[in-house]
C-alpha cells in the first residue's frame, strides 16, 4: 500500500476512474485540486512531475486552448510550458501523483502497475483521453 498525493481536476470522469483503481488496489489517496493548487509558488515542483518526458507530453491534450489551436505543445520550451500551465492549470496533464518523493504525470496503467500496483479485474482502457471528445464544447475548469 502506498500513500499517494493525487492532483486531479475535480469532477473529471477519468480521474474518478483512476482513483477507484488505486483505492481498489489498497492505496490511500490524499486528493488535491490541481486547478487551485498554488503552482506559481514553486515552479520547480510542478516541473518535477514530468521527469524526462518530452515537453509535448506534459500537456492535457483535451484542454480547450490546445484543442482550438491557441497553444501548440509541440513547439513549447520547458519554461514556456510551465508558464502556460501556471496561467491555465487545465493545460497540465492529469493526474499528477507523488509517492515518497517520486513524482509522475499522467496515468499509463502499465507504468502505474509497475510503480505502485493496480487492481484490475477487467481491461482498463484509456484513462487519460477525455471521453467527451465527441462533444463540440470542451470541459471548462
Amino acid at each position: 500500500m502506498a500513500i499517494i498525493q493525487f492532483y486531479e481536476k475535480p469532477g473529471c470522469f477519468n480521474n474518478t476512474r483512476q482513483k477507484q483503481l488505486l483505492v481498489a488496489a489498497g492505496h490511500l489517496l490524499v486528493v488535491h485540486d490541481l486547478l487551485r493548487h498554488p503552482w506559481a509558488e514553486n515552479r520547480q515542483r510542478l516541473r518535477s512531475f514530468f521527469g524526462d518526458l518530452p515537453v509535448a507530453e506534459w500537456f492535457n491534450r483535451s484542454a480547450p486552448a490546445i484543442k482550438n489551436g491557441e497553444i501548440n505543445p509541440e513547439t513549447a520550451s520547458e519554461t514556456q510550458a510551465i508558464e502556460w500551465m501556471i496561467a491555465d492549470p487545465i493545460l497540465i496533464r492529469r493526474p499528477l501523483m507523488e509517492v515518497e518523493g517520486h513524482r509522475r504525470a499522467g496515468f499509463d496503467a502499465e507504468q502505474i502497475e509497475a510503480w505502485l500496483g493496480l487492481a484490475a479485474s477487467s481491461p482498463i482502457g484509456d484513462l487519460e483521453t477525455c471521453p467527451k471528445q465527441h462533444k463540440q464544447q470542451a470541459c471548462r475548469p
